[in-house]
């Protein structure tokens, strides 16, 4: 069975991502075709990237960057809840992203995005930076506003038919995920 992280990409204080994802994650649960975890990059503290070798080299020096690198190995795609910031994805998300090379290689990833125009031009850069580091992207994406997915800009209350998106969405990701899963070879074995 595919295990899948679904990515907290926002560590700003009174962040929505945190309720976005948790609600994600909440109907992912009801689907039996795969494992699903919550990731929040807040939790591991990265620093602005202070690896001094470049991640393609896979030689981790710092303890958090092990850490991170230890986590995100274990999955096999990969669910972005990220909100637009300036047209683009946050700062904290790209930093993340950056750290590790092999463990994003050969593996799939969707998008859930919130914003004023539903985090559609910050996909759209995610998808540039993931392409990169050998991650095949999904074509449906679940699309949050702002303006009808939120009270007050504040309070998460998605339309009832976005839950159809995520499921939409997850039926790509699962497949896509499988169907690399011949690629991810490491150490003789396949994950």
């Amino acid at each position: 069975m595919l295990k899948i992280a679904i990515i907290i990409g926002s560590t700003r204080p009174g962040r929505n991502g945190e309720a976005v994802a948790k609600w994600v994650y909440e109907v992912a649960k009801k689907r039996s075709d795969a494992e699903f975890e919550l990731v929040d990059i807040k939790d591991f503290n990265l620093p602005l990237l202070d690896e001094p070798m470049p991640p393609m080299m896979g030689q981790y020096s710092q303890p958090h960057t092990k850490t991170w690198a230890a986590k995100i190995d274990t999955f096999d795609a990969y669910v972005f809840v990220t909100p637009e910031y300036n047209h683009g994805i946050p700062g904290a998300l790209k930093n993340a992203i950056d750290f590790l090379f092999a463990e994003w290689n050969n593996k799939a990833a969707g998008f859930v995005s919130y914003g004023g125009v539903s985090g559609v031009r910050a996909v759209e850069q995610l998808r540039l930076v993931l392409a990169e580091v050998q991650m095949a992207t999904v074509r449906l994406q679940v699309l949050l506003s702002m303006y009808t997915d939120f009270e007050n800009f504040s309070v998460f209350k998605p339309d009832s038919r976005k839950e159809q998106s995520v499921n939409d969405m997850l039926d790509q990701l699962i497949a896509w995920g499988g169907a690399m899963k011949p690629l991810r070879k490491t150490s003789g074995s396949i994950k």
